[in-house]
């Protein structure tokens, strides 16, 4: 049987006196955190009868860790960034605050004071011969109202995976950019298609990730930091449909709304008409989900067994907007049709049956 200490009252007093709650000096906070820090790693190698072999080992791996600057990276692949993700959205929901788009982690590799423009932004230098890609969205206030003068600021990797700042061999501030919203609350951003990432092989990080069996690889994704005098700070971002760590990310960022399609336009005239060289580009477009109202009847009709599930996806363009369902099965289609047909946007529905991969993004409420 394990020898445990760490609940006596010697002990208990010791960790006191280590974490300075024995005079007024330093932080209260910061005091009351590494008293709880030392609790729980005690019994930590109490309950683990953890050997002194691993104790200095683990000592040896936070010291790698922080001469390769992979904690924030391990914190993400350990699933506790998104663990704050789901326990803010716990509070939002105990407090009422629901709706809007939800929330993601930020990750490691955010660098402040990107170049700021007004409206638009071309977010590559130029230098990497990946695919243009254009990006557009809208922010909103609570109340439902265009946001005018909120500042978006947006990340990404090149085709190579790799961030500027981190990757001394891109320009500073490539593929990074904060733009202020327009009078309808719009931004607009060309940029190019970025590719995921997986954490360096010889790395501290995938060496934890493989200890526990796991992969260290995330889909190819844009960050977001969206902000306005009077509103609360969002983090989030777009994870691409159809990228094989989808929903499969290692640091378990992509959730339901917050996926992303690539539309490719290989047209020579488009891509003259947009400033592109050649003729391929592409546009990103979100997955979003049904409006509540819309929600609502997709619950009626689930719980009556027309559907297994169903998806909403705006497909934008200049002003041109196309509403699809997608939908597993005939019922579901025609159900979806039957919606559709009430709506002012042009639609269309579509099976899930053949394009059983689109079935990756569902409403809430129909999941089975």
């Amino acid at each position: 049987m394990t020898t445990k200490i760490s609940h006596t009252a010697d002990v208990q007093a010791f960790f006191s006196e280590v974490a300075g709650l024995d005079h007024a000096a330093g932080n209260p906070r910061v005091k009351q955190i590494i008293l709880r820090v030392l609790q729980d790693s005690a019994r930590l190698i109490e309950d683990l009868d953890i050997t002194e072999d691993e104790f200095w080992h683990a000592v040896d791996y936070l010291n790698r860790l922080g001469g390769r600057n992979e904690a924030g990276l391990l914190a993400a692949g350990l699933g506790l960034e998104h663990f704050l993700d789901l326990l803010q959205d716990a509070k939002d929901a105990e407090a009422g605050l629901t709706g809007g788009t939800p929330r993601t982690i930020e990750g490691p590799l955010y660098v402040a004071g990107a170049p700021l423009a007004q409206g638009e932004a071309r977010m590559d230098d130029g230098s990497d011969p990946g695919v243009v890609m254009f990006l557009q969205g809208q922010v909103f206030g609570a109340d439902g109202a265009p946001l005018a003068g909120a500042t978006v600021d947006l990340w990404h990797a090149n085709t190579q995976g790799t961030y500027s700042y981190f990757d001394s061999s891109q320009s500073d501030y490539n593929l990074r950019r904060r733009i202020i919203t327009d009078a309808e609350g719009r931004y607009r951003a060309r940029s190019i298609v970025p590719s995921g990432y997986g954490c360096d092989p010889q790395g501290p990080t995938q060496e934890c990730l493989d200890l526990l069996g796991r992969h260290g690889q995330r889909p190819a994704h844009v960050h977001f930091f969206i902000s306005a005098p009077g509103h609360r700070h969002l983090t989030t971002q777009i994870n691409f449909a159809g990228d094989q760590y989808l929903w499969d990310d290692f640091a378990y960022a992509t959730r339901d709304g917050l996926v992303g399609e690539l539309r490719f336009v290989e047209d020579a005239a488009q891509a003259r008409d947009r400033g592109v060289q050649g003729e391929r580009f592409a546009e990103l477009a979100a997955i979003q989900a049904f409006e509540l109202a819309d929600l609502f009847i997709l619950k009626k009709y689930r719980r009556q067994g027309i559907g297994r599930a169903v998806a909403l996806q705006f497909l934008g363009g200049e002003g041109d907007w196309l509403l699809r369902c997608y939908a597993q099965d005939a019922p579901a289609v025609a159900f979806c049709n039957a919606v559709l047909a009430g709506l002012s946007r042009p639609a269309q529905a579509i099976t899930l049956e053949d394009e059983p991969d689109l079935l990756s993004f569902l409403v809430s409420g129909a999941r089975h």
